[in-house]
């Protein structure tokens, strides 16, 4: 099981954006490569602590792993799981501020600083099946690739470090910050050879096919994340990512709510008189209830964890039956008089505590 991201920074759920910030930097240059050569327990922490800050710096993410924890990211590569040091330095690199030699990062932060490519953004539409059992979608998304052939060399302007050092006199002294270089983007590479048919970059569009594994349990206008599935960087740089928003389709059957699910069972007088076996089709199999003689229209039934999945892992949600006695809108001659005799009969009128079978009995034949 996952450690928590909070236990991992040290921090409790309702930390600020500052304290995360702050908490990050800390436990990254405690457990940072220079600082441990060779000790493989460390760097396990130090990937760890960023694959906790991505997560927690950003809004959106932050929201998604309190509402439904690691769920929300595994899956199908989603999340902060697969980063490697290059992309920690390269997204994170500007946490460490002076703490390494003025902004280097030993044999990580001296390599070739690379650009990321842009996201893509895809919409996929789930039956309520597909969401009670989970499913994996193969979806063909068009995105942008190097071309063939293509080459790229080092940028004069910042030498392949992808930023330029910048040196402000201020009066607290001379203050050095950092700026992606505005030669090559950050990238670090200038485009040498351009093959045919690229665009300005040496990029052609390419349709791919994904696939995308989702879990039980997601809900409309949820967002999953497949890394690296976006479009590619100029230089070789670090691949966008794949933003999937789902979408429920409706259902014949069911209606949603949360991670229960609604059905309507309609019934005729005559079973609701004498009571009656019913089976439903679920989404997962089939169920059988019982229902009582004398059951009165409106009644609900609730059939504990029949429902959604929890995307969390804890439990299903319940099927809640709602019954509804069918009236017939036409009656023919016989049935008309029927109930006729039966608007001055005794045995007829409302009385919950009353159970005359032999007339529920006649009703049922009436409408065998």
């Amino acid at each position: 099981m996952k450690e928590d991201y909070y236990d991992i920074l040290g921090l409790s759920k309702g930390a600020s954006a500052s304290e995360i910030k702050k908490a990050y930097r800390k436990k990254a240059i405690e457990f940072h490569p220079d600082k441990n050569p060779g000790d493989k327990q460390a760097e396990a922490n130090f990937k760890k602590a960023a694959e906790a800050y991505e997560v927690l710096s950003d809004p959106q993410k932050k929201s998604q792993y309190d509402q439904f924890g690691h769920s929300a990211f595994e899956s199908g590569g989603f999340g902060g799981g697969g980063m490697n040091m290059e992309d920690i330095f390269s997204q994170f690199g500007d946490i460490f501020g002076s703490a390494f030699g003025g902004g280097g990062f030993g044999g990580f932060g001296q390599s070739q600083a690379r650009g990321k490519g842009s996201n893509l953004r895809i919409r996929v539409q789930l039956t309520l099946n597909e969401i009670v059992n989970g499913t994996e979608k193969k979806i063909k998304v068009k995105r942008k690739v190097q071309a063939p052939g293509v080459r790229y060399s080092t940028c004069g302007t910042c030498n392949g470090r992808g930023q330029v050092m910048r040196v402000t006199n201020t009066i607290l002294g001379r203050m050095q910050s950092a700026s992606n270089c505005p030669k090559c983007n950050g990238s670090g590479q200038t485009l040498s050879d351009r093959p045919s048919g690229s665009d300005a970059n040496g990029m052609i569009e390419n349709e791919e096919t994904v696939s995308i594994k989702i879990p039980a349990g997601v809900e409309e206008g949820m967002q999953l994340k497949v890394s690296g599935k976006g479009n590619e960087a100029a230089g070789n740089g670090i691949s966008g990512d794949l933003l999937v928003l789902i979408e429920e389709k409706s259902d014949d059957q069911f209606v949603r709510e949360g991670n229960h699910l609604h059905y309507d069972l309609y019934i005729s007088i005559a079973e609701a008189a004498l009571g009656v076996s019913k089976e439903i089709n679920l989404l997962e199999g089939k169920v059988r209830i019982k229902l009582e003689s004398g059951i009165q229209s409106g009644k609900t039934l609730r059939l504990r964890g029949k429902g959604i999945p929890d995307l969390n892992g804890y439990g299903k949600g319940d099927l809640l039956v709602h019954v509804n006695v069918w009236t017939p809108k036409t009656l023919n001659k016989e049935q008309k008089q029927f109930f006729q005799k039966m608007l001055t009969d005794e045995n007829f009128k409302p009385n919950p505590d009353r159970s005359d079978k032999s007339f529920f009995e006649k009703v049922k034949d009436m409408f065998a």
